[in-house]
């Protein structure tokens, strides 16, 4: 199925106008430095929160301590809420701190489904698509356990797809993917979380998963709800955290929650996350981190042959690739962008593409070579990695 421009802008232009509307994020729109953050948010290195609060002081900003979160310390600026990358930007600079160390603080970073594009490439909203066969269930898997942050899981995933779920994973209240913006109309990224297991499942069929709720329907999340839902699924014996999300951040520097979040993670737990959407060199955190396996995507030309997404994000920080076009498990609703004269119906099955449903497969492939070779996550994963790289800044594809 090929990209529909006018749906592709009308897509964008919405993730654009509920960023717009929504008070709890803005958008540092320095051209080819874009984030998105909290808006009044500071976050700073406990050891240095003292010495940044007097510093903010002394330049007659209003701080106020918050609660922190993997870590770090929060500071509120009550009156300087659209002003952090500049506040940011200043005590960055070791001419504020001379004969000092310059302190660890960054923006409150708001991450974003990498099914959706904001701040580049315009993406598309799923279409419908026809069913998808169920594949044969490998029974060794069932002792292989996937986590997943995303938007969740449809209520009723598993008797809707019951060949795909159907007790593989335990039904939380929490974990539901709400997936709607009103009655049966889709939110922007409505129904990721679902697509994106039944990519898992279609690599590695049988496997056991736990999705969890990090971002909310739309596709946006934060660093700290982020970090929080990876710290609950550490504590659940996962083997592979797939993360098919993501953020720009203020000077390209890494995630600090997102670093120290998944550092703690026990060693043997591979973790897997999309590189991003928007056609650049940019690192996309927590894709770039040391340790995670950072997974562009590929596509499928007009005469077969297989080549770089148009739309992925690439480097020397990807580690591998596969196809990001894809048909996979979905819920029943419409799609109706603003500006779109009627509602497109879907029944439980849709096609999307982004870097997003690249990661999972690769995700899928890591549990399906544990159990097809009888070795660790991290064993699987490096046999997958030892491949030559397809194509540069690309690394190895993954079929």
């Amino acid at each position: 199925m090929s990209k529909s421009p006018e749906s592709a802008e009308l897509y964008q232009r919405a993730f654009l106008q509920l960023i717009a509307e929504d008070k709890n994020i803005s958008f540092h729109a320095e051209r080819g430095r874009e984030f998105l953050y909290r808006p009044g948010q500071l976050l700073v290195a406990a050891e240095d929160q003292q010495r940044v609060a007097e510093k903010l002081r002394e330049n007659n900003i209003i701080v106020r301590p918050g609660e922190g979160f993997a870590g770090l310390a929060r500071l509120t600026l009550p009156n300087n809420a659209e002003d952090v990358p500049r506040i940011v930007r200043l005590l960055r600079d070791p001419r504020t701190w001379p004969n000092e160390r310059v302190p660890l603080v960054q923006p409150h970073h708001v991450v974003v489904g990498h099914g959706g594009l904001v701040m580049g490439n315009p993406g598309d909203r799923p279409h419908p698509a026809g069913p998808v066969s169920a594949p044969k269930s490998d029974e060794r898997l069932k002792d292989v356990r996937v986590g997943i942050v995303d938007t969740g899981i449809s209520s009723g995933a598993d008797s809707d797809h019951s060949d795909w779920f159907g007790g593989r994973y335990a039904k939380e209240a929490d974990d539901v993917d709400a997936a709607y913006s009103s009655g049966d109309h889709f939110a922007l990224q409505g129904g990721h979380g679902t697509f994106v297991a039944g990519v898992i499942q279609n690599a590695a069929p049988g496997v056991t998963f736990d999705p969890e709720a990090g971002l909310d329907p739309n596709g946006f999340g934060d660093e700290e709800r982020i970090c929080a839902k990876i710290t609950e699924l550490g504590r659940k014996k996962i083997n592979v955290l797939n993360l098919s999300l993501g953020c720009f951040t203020q000077d390209d520097l890494a995630s600090e929650p997102l670093r120290r979040t998944i550092e703690a993670l026990p060693d043997d737990v591979v973790v897997v996350a999309s590189a991003g959407n928007q056609g650049t060199q940019r690192p996309s955190w927590p894709a770039a981190l040391c340790g995670v396996t950072a997974v562009a995507a590929a596509q499928q030309e007009r005469d077969g042959s297989l080549a770089p997404a148009f739309y992925s994000n690439f480097g020397h920080w990807v580690d591998a690739c596969a196809i990001g076009n894809r048909a996979s498990t979905y819920l029943k609703g419409e799609w109706q962008l603003p500006g779109e004269a009627s509602a497109t119906p879907f029944a439980l099955w849709a096609y999307w593409y982004g870097t997003s449903f690249a990661a999972p497969l690769v995700t899928g492939r890591i549990a399906a070579t544990m159990v097809a070779d009888g070795v660790t996550a991290a064993q699987a994963r490096d046999t997958l990695l030892s491949a030559p790289e397809f194509h540069p800044g690309y690394g190895v594809l993954v079929e």
